[in-house]
């Protein structure tokens, strides 16, 4: 009997041993106990110096995708812009030299459009980057740690990776992962190398879906998958994404299991994820590597944030 209820206790006491194991290979972060900015702690003054040397034209390159009320977004997402003039209705102006303006008012989800996912965005069973519980942090005013404010300018080497190329597709068919061997033949063929610091963005027309096929945009994508996540997250790079919504491959081809590469990535490895960025002229230009530059807007307590990055060549 008493083998019994010791197997019995055993038995129970698994579950929380193999949660106890699961958290202690993340937590706690290898910046830190402490630390909320991830990934971006590998932004060194010599990281920025040498993107730097990458500027041989100047030309550059808007990144993002205009945002209106007709994007399509993720599930319950929207974006809705009011021009409000206050004060001036019927015609009425301001002061005897006639002043009038414009104003807006915006009501929308900071995940629409070209965003950055910060990295107490994604969580795994309520615990964020670093240990971090949902109930020491979030708030309905946002959260007090891990927010976009925390995180410095992205100053660093950017490379855009041509999948449709690599697939000989002008669009990357939905549900497509890309493997390690796919990361390594593309960047071989460009000439590139990865390095400490980098951001990684992968082109795959995936835009091209945008007001003409919207349901087949939001419901599948092509991207990465968690083999070639962790390799990413090996070369000590700071950021992935590209032109798709989730920057990973859709549905999960591996299980039923929601969006795993981005808990990875972003809980696991602080490292950040940039959705919807237009790399097409890049492509059109052959401009695989570049200075990357990207100043978020600081929204206290917020996950993520819509942006403009920039790369210049």
């Amino acid at each position: 009997m008493k083998t019994i209820f010791a197997k019995l206790a055993l038995a129970a006491m698994l579950p929380l041993a193999m949660q106890a194991a699961s958290a202690a290979d993340w937590q706690p972060s290898a910046y830190g106990p402490d630390d909320e900015v991830g990934a971006a702690n590998l932004l060194t003054p010599d990281v920025v110096r040498q993107a730097v040397t990458l500027v041989k034209t100047g030309k550059t390159y808007p990144l993002a995708v205009p945002v209106d009320k007709d994007l399509p977004a993720f599930r319950h997402r929207s974006f809705r812009l009011y021009n409000v003039q206050v004060g001036q209705q019927a015609g009425k102006s301001l002061g005897p030299n006639k002043f009038t303006f414009n104003d807006e008012l915006v009501n929308a989800w900071t995940g629409v459009g070209t965003q950055l996912n910060g990295i107490g965005h994604i969580g795994i069973d309520n615990v964020y980057y670093n240990g971090n519980k949902a109930a020491d942090f979030v708030t309905v005013d946002g959260v007090k740690k891990l927010g976009v404010e925390k995180v410095p300018p992205i100053v660093t080497r950017g490379v855009v990776l041509d999948m449709t190329a690599h697939y000989g597709k002008a669009i990357v068919p939905g549900g497509t992962e890309f493997t390690v061997a796919d990361i390594q033949a593309v960047l071989k063929k460009e000439g590139l190398t990865l390095r400490k610091g980098d951001v990684v963005l992968f082109n795959t027309g995936w835009l091209e879906l945008i007001g003409k096929d919207n349901k087949q945009f939001l419901e599948v994508e092509p991207g990465i998958g968690m083999e070639a996540a962790k390799w990413l997250a090996d070369q000590g790079i700071v950021a992935f994404g590209g032109d798709t919504w989730a920057s990973e491959v859709y549905p999960n081809p591996r299980g039923k299991d929601e969006f795993p590469v981005n808990q990875y990535m972003l809980a696991k490895r602080g490292i950040y994820n940039l959705e919807l960025i237009d790399s097409r002229a890049l492509v059109r230009d052959q401009a695989w590597e570049f200075l990357f530059v990207l100043g978020q807007p600081l929204y206290v307590g917020s996950t993520q944030v819509n942006v403009n990055p920039v790369a210049i060549r």
